[in-house]
């Protein structure tokens, strides 16, 4: 599986900050990448760069073999974005975008009547294709939006957060056309803070934080890399400082917010009885339990010491 899309040492700095800092990571054909990381974590600024829209301050960016900054129009034909903003025209209809996006595309007059109605078909908008986009609900727009970013048959799409904000009919439907997207051969880069999009849709995931890359992986080899441990969340009126657990427990605290304490812990069936007697006889009551087992979020925070969506 060739990669159709390479990052290496990517850095961009605003002054001193380095909102991307040595980011390297491929997406191959038929791939779904995730770029998992909490608001600020420089997944919107990656896109920009690989974009065109900002300049790199060093490193370098690869679209199907070529650089979006010495070679801008052929990598460009090359990618398909979708921004976290719908870029439509309200007041055209569906199949007017779709027509308007082919001539910006260049795409030949001959072809532009087939393409417009397959694509059309595939985001299962032909009976509302003579709507004006505005009476479209956010739904309907986010599939009208990445249509448009499809209409050149690019090898490479970017997708900025594309499920925010959409109902759950909605977002099953846009996952399906991702994943749909991915079997058909396209490299597929998907930026998101929900741990919950990127294990369900990805392939592979990058975990970034601070415009660094921390991990990458399947979601299986992430989660082994807290190895065969337990995820115990505890609910209770908890005094700000809490005595340390026995270490004989292998017990790692991975955050407290509010009134609930994260722990990662061995075998949390057979240790979870003591945890509950040592709380106990601390005077400390605990008010429900949950026992699961690791999810992106959790190597997340074992990673950085914070909430993805913080």
């Amino acid at each position: 599986m060739g990669a159709l899309l390479e990052v290496r040492g990517l850095v961009k700095r605003y002054g001193e900050r380095a909102a991307v800092d040595d980011l390297s990571f491929t997406v191959g054909e038929g791939e779904i990448y995730g770029l998992l990381g909490p608001n600020g974590a420089g997944k919107t600024t990656t896109i920009k760069v690989l974009t065109g829209l900002l300049p790199p301050t060093s490193g370098s960016v690869r679209v199907a073999g070529f650089d979006p900054y010495a070679e801008p129009l052929e990598a460009k034909a090359q990618l398909g974005w979708v921004g976290q903003e719908t870029s439509l025209y309200e007041d055209l209809t569906a199949r007017e975008n779709l027509e308007l996006a082919c001539a910006l595309g260049r795409v030949p007059r001959a072809e532009v009547r087939r393409r417009v109605a397959g694509l059309l078909e595939t985001i299962g908008l032909a009976d509302r294709a003579k709507e004006r986009v505005s009476r479209y609900s956010g739904g309907m727009k986010r599939r009208l939006h990445l249509a448009v970013a499809l209409v050149h048959r690019p090898k490479v799409l970017l997708l900025d957060e594309p499920l925010v904000g959409v109902d759950p009919q909605a977002r099953a439907h846009l996952m399906g056309l991702i994943g749909r997207l991915a079997e058909e051969g396209h490299a597929v880069l998907l930026t998101t803070h929900d741990m919950d999009d990127a294990e369900r849709l990805s392939s592979r995931v990058g975990i970034l934080d601070h415009g660094r890359l921390l991990a990458e992986g399947t979601v299986e080899e992430l989660q082994a890399r807290l190895g065969e441990r337990d995820v115990l969340r505890l609910t209770g009126a908890f005094p700000e400082e809490i005595p340390p657990l026995p270490a004989k427990l292998g017990a790692e605290l991975l955050s407290r917010r509010g009134d609930e304490l994260m722990l990662a812990v061995p075998n949390g069936s057979q240790a979870l009885p003591v945890i509950l007697a040592f709380l106990e006889r601390h005077g400390l009551g605990v008010d429900r339990v949950t026992l699961e087992r690791p999810t992106l979020e959790t190597l997340f925070l074992e990673l950085t010491g914070r909430e993805l969506r913080d």
